[in-house]
């Protein structure tokens, strides 16, 4: 008898935010590395990011994105900055009465990806990339990303990455000193392989 097909898990939405300091020596990017103990991609370093939360989707944001303004996309944004400032200490807008009102008005549409449909988990993410040179930093966050650093591009390739995170790391060298993309990827797996597909941000 022939077993049954599982159907694929669906993808839940998720956002990461790429935070990119410009130096004399080229761009760099902040990496952190995930705990052993997660259960979806441990020991490898990532963006920081996660999934979207309710409270996002009803979030004011201090100042909107500057270049859509579709709410889903805008909950995205949101939760991208949430997670920045959740994981790395990293404020980007205010704090009112402890509750952060995100500024997504340097946020760039980076790239979205799709994790593979026979993964246990699976998730739609999307990319946002803000450049934060010259911006009074200091990394803190709650400790669920450790080793958490800028680093020159090929220091970070270096490192134990998901694909799409090399992939990201990658697209960032090819910016050039605007760090404004022009057409946005959609990262996705056929067949095990990934695809991507270029279109408009």
């Amino acid at each position: 008898m022939t077993p049954p097909v599982k159907s694929a898990v669906k993808a839940r939405d998720a956002a990461s935010l790429v935070l990119v300091r410009q130096t004399a020596a080229g761009p760099e990017v902040l990496l952190g590395r995930r705990a052993g103990k997660h259960r979806f991609l441990p020991n490898v370093y990532a963006f920081p990011g996660g999934r979207v939360d309710l409270s996002d989707k009803s979030e004011i944001p201090l100042k909107p994105l500057n270049f859509i303004s579709k709410p889903h996309f805008e909950a995205l944004a949101i939760a991208a900055v949430r997670e920045t400032w959740e994981e790395t200490g990293i404020l980007l807008g205010a704090l009112e009465n402890g509750r952060l009102r995100p500024d997504l008005s340097g946020l760039h549409y980076l790239c979205r990806a799709i994790t593979p449909a026979e993964s246990p988990i699976r998730f739609h993410a999307r990319f946002f990339l803000q450049d934060v040179s010259g911006l009074p930093l200091s990394l803190g966050g709650s400790g669920e990303l450790l080793d958490l650093a800028f680093r020159p591009l090929e220091a970070a390739l270096r490192l134990p990455l998901a694909d799409i995170t090399e992939f990201v790391v990658r697209l960032v060298g090819q910016l050039g000193p605007s760090l404004t993309p022009e057409q946005a990827a959609f990262w996705r797996y056929r067949r095990g392989k990934p695809m991507i597909r270029w279109h408009n941000p």
